[in-house]
Order: C-alpha cells, then structure tokens, then sequence
C-alpha cells in the first residue's frame, strides 16, 4: 500500500476531522522548516566571536573588539556596535534594550501557532471521537435485538483513530515548540549580558562574603 493509498483510508475512516488535522500537520511542519531556516540565518546560539569582542571590550581592548565584532555575523552585533559608538548616549539602554526585544520578537514569530497547534490537536481528536462514538451507538441501537458486539467494536475502533491523529499531531509540535522556546529564552539572556557588558564594562561585583570582587564578563551561547 503506497502512502497516498493508507492517506486516503485514514481519511475515510477518521473522516473530516482527520482531514483537518493533517492539514494543521502540513502546517506546523512547514513552520518548524521556517523557523529553522530563520533561526540558521540569524545565527541563533552561534555567538563565538561576538563573546571574543565584548571580552576584549570588557578587558578595555578597544581596538580588538571592533576588530573582532566586525567579522561577526550575528544579529546582535549591530546593536552592540551602536552601544559601542556612543556608550553615553541618555536613554541609549532603553532604546537598545527595546530593539533587542524587537529582534526577538521576530524569532517569536510563529510560536503561538505552534502552540495552538499543540493545545488544539487533541481536542480535535478527542472531538472526532465523541462523533464516532456517538455514530457507533446509533449504528448498535439501529441493530435492535440483533446486536453485533463487532459492530460496536468496529464503531469505537474507527471513532479511537481520529485520538490517535490528534495525539500523533500534538507531541512533536510541543516538542518542537519547547525546543524553540529554550534557544529563544537563551539569546534573550545572552543579548542582554551583552548589551551591558558594552554600556557597564569591567565592574566589580562584590561576592556573598564581601571579601572578594568578581568582574563581569560576557556569557558564551
């Protein structure tokens, strides 16, 4: 049996809500593609050299850090350059603070489907099976005194597939939708470590016991 053969029987037997959850399958996949490709682009989690030059500027190696974040790739290195060019600027961390989210928010795009797809699934699955039960029952009291028990096996079997569906649907997409929320969750730490380390750099932060001072540095995503 070719895919489109077994395609065509689960949707004769989960009937129009089968339908609609391949459809919300189709479309979760294509924003998972989406949001991997956008995420690859715009070098989520690949922050090496963009650490080396707020490294150096925390150190006060000016000239190394502009040397090292010119060759950096992420999307953060433009802001980091305008925090650079003018670390005294009034109300240049509120505005840098604000274009950050803004960047973010773009690499939040497509997460409330995602998640809408993942609350919602089941609940259509367990919908198309109240249906089939409801059919299956119909069908047994139709039978009068002739009652089948394979008739009703039969009806609750097919009314238990469009679950199925709505479950095979629901997990990967809440997988994929966490996933993508703990590497959004880390570039918002991550871009505001750097944003400070470049408007604050090199401060002493005293230690629990007051004895000793560590210096902040940058974090490496």
């Amino acid at each position: 049996m070719s895919f489109l053969d077994a395609l065509r029987e689960i949707l004769a037997l989960g009937g129009p809500v089968v339908g609609i959850l391949i459809a919300m399958s189709v479309v979760t996949v294509a924003v998972t593609l989406y949001k991997l490709w956008q995420f690859t682009v715009s070098g989520v989690g690949r922050h090496r050299v963009l650490s080396e030059a707020l490294a150096a500027w925390d150190a006060g190696d000016e000239r190394s850090a502009r040397a090292r974040l010119a060759k950096s790739r992420s999307y953060l290195a433009p802001l980091v350059r305008v925090a650079m060019d003018a670390p005294d600027a009034p109300g240049l961390d509120q505005r840098l603070d604000a274009e950050a989210g803004l960047a973010l928010a773009g690499l939040e795009r497509g997460f409330r489907l995602l998640d809408t797809v993942a609350q919602l699934a089941p609940l259509l699955g367990l919908f198309g099976t109240v249906l089939g039960m409801i059919e299956a029952f119909q069908s047994l009291q139709n039978a009068g005194s002739s009652v089948d028990p394979s008739l009703l096996a039969g009806g609750i079997w097919v009314a238990l597939v469009t679950t199925a569906v709505g479950l095979a649907v629901a997990m990967p997409t809440s997988m994929v939708l966490s996933w993508f929320e703990s590497r959004t969750a880390r570039e918002r730490v991550f871009a505001d470590k750097a944003l400070r380390t470049v408007l604050v750099p090199g401060q002493a932060i005293p230690l629990a016991d007051d004895t000793q001072t560590a210096v902040v540095a940058p974090g490496h995503a």
